[in-house]
């Protein structure tokens, strides 16, 4: 059908797809489906088992063009080299992170001695992101890393995206070596400004030339076909839309967070606008991004559920009771990371896991409030984003898509309240929503080629008017 669209996620775990109207009522959801993602034959079966799903719901289903995003096979891994630690190595670090990538490496001061190549080679990045030096600056560093690279004989893809006037020499050191590289706007043209729209497209663009084909996940060139970008990168889009909106007459719901927890990480995500004083340039060297993503590789409900407890028991959100009980069901979900609840307790167990994931996730990016003393007498100081204003808090992954929707709220509630023990700018009083559809991913897919069914899939499902109550919201 020409007026259908199968929107597909290729996860770590399961494939997901939507069968999404594009025509006659704009932003439906006629079907939805799911499957195990098939790495151990080949991705594309358990789209093949999702399109059967489709097709009994929706004759015609087959016929709809495809687009897709993928997490399959590990995801993007992005390693990072920088000048400064504090400076491009952190500016890098939040570029990859927006673009999708998970952030196995970061280094700064080049690649000088065995040890920092070393490292990069053991951390097995899919993409190598150079940046360094100001526009007109510093060229040293990304030139002499540009250097070594190609002395390795670098076999992955590498982004240029540092000082504009050093990047020609260092995409010629790479080029002579045969390294494949692309050059992209600097990420800290001057100090105090972050611009990563550059190189977070040219980091796509290597994700899918490079980690789709050469993770060999299908034999058949229609995958290639299908994916359009990372599954976070393709979400945060979504995220961006759901928002902001399409401009006058479509207003998006204005700041938004997203918390997606699963299996091995928690990703949350905001569009959080920015005040003058957040916005002011001198005050930061890095400046802060109305859009920003983070990935908390040690929080999850089942490869990393005793890491959570484990964090969880440092910061104080769990006490010595209950400490031994959630140890003892982490390590059992660790074991067996495809274990389902079937009881309540097991159920308990779960909810109570996302709730200190999610927690969590959100401290960590979010901001946060201190009262210090200074020459001047006493200062609050103030550092991160601060999402107490958020208006919207979206729930996601399955453990919420998956249960009683009066428990899911309970469950994302707990990470907001203000004021909060520690100065964590959380938010306040935000309207908690579970992506009970996923249609953040399918709206991200779409807004390209769909931009208005993509805005209405996402205010259909997720902040519908109070007069038009959507299911799942």
């Amino acid at each position: 059908m020409s007026g259908w669209v199968a929107c597909v996620d290729f996860g770590s775990t399961f494939t997901k797809a939507l069968l999404v109207d594009v025509q006659d009522d704009p932003g439906t959801v006629l079907a939805s489906a799911s499957h195990p993602t098939t790495l151990d034959t080949d991705v594309l079966d358990g789209w093949t088992a999702c399109l059967e799903q489709l097709q009994a719901g929706c004759p015609g289903a087959a016929a709809a063009p495809v687009l897709a995003c993928s997490s399959a096979g590990g995801g993007l891994r992005v390693a990072v080299i920088g000048n400064e630690e504090l400076v491009t190595a952190e500016a890098g670090r939040r570029v990859a992170l927006s673009s999708g990538g998970t952030v196995v490496h970061v280094g700064y001061g080049g690649l000088t001695g065995q040890a920092a190549r070393d490292g990069l080679v053991a951390d097995h990045p899919d993409v190598v992101l150079l940046v360094g030096g100001t526009d007109g600056g510093n060229d040293e560093v990304l030139i002499g890393a540009a250097r070594r690279l190609s002395m390795m004989r670098w076999d992955g893809p590498v982004v240029v995206a540092g000082n504009a006037e050093a990047s020609p020499r260092a995409a010629a050191l790479l080029g002579q070596a045969g390294v494949d590289h692309v050059v992209a706007g600097n990420v800290v043209p001057q100090i105090g400004v972050l611009s990563p729209s550059g190189a977070r497209a040219a980091i796509r663009q290597a994700f899918l030339e490079h980690v789709i084909g050469g993770k060999q996940l299908s034999a058949s060139a229609a995958f290639l076909d299908m994916v359009r970008g990372p599954t976070p990168d393709v979400v945060l889009t979504g995220v961006e839309l759901l928002a902001g909106g399409l401009g006058p007459g479509r207003p998006g719901v204005g700041d938004v967070v997203v918390v997606d927890i699963g299996g091995a990480t928690t990703d949350v995500h905001s569009v959080v606008a920015l005040d003058a004083e957040e916005g002011a340039l001198s005050r930061q060297v890095v400046a802060p991004t109305a859009v920003t993503r983070s990935v908390e590789g040690d929080l999850g409900m089942r490869w990393s559920a005793l890491t959570t407890i484990e964090r969880a028991a440092e910061t104080g959100l769990v006490d010595a009771a209950e400490l031994a009980e959630l140890t003892h069901a982490a390590r059992e979900r660790r074991r067996e990371p495809g274990l389902l609840p079937e009881t309540e307790p097991e159920r308990a167990y779960d909810h109570r896991l996302a709730e200190l994931a999610l927690g969590l996730a959100l401290r960590r990016h979010a901001g946060r409030q201190r009262v210090a003393f200074g020459p001047s007498g006493r200062l609050v100081e103030r550092e991160g984003t601060d999402l107490r204003e958020v208006e919207l808090l979206v729930g996601s992954g399955g453990v919420l898509r998956h249960t009683a929707p009066s428990v899911a709220q309970r469950v994302v509630r707990t990470g907001t309240g203000d004021p909060v023990p520690g100065g964590w700018l959380l938010p306040r009083s935000p309207r908690a929503v579970i992506d009970q559809r996923y249609v953040l991913a399918a709206a991200g897919l779409l807004s390209d080629a769909h931009p208005h069914s993509a805005y209405r899939l996402l205010h259909r499902y997720l902040a519908p008017e109070p007069e038009d109550p959507i299911s799942g919201v």
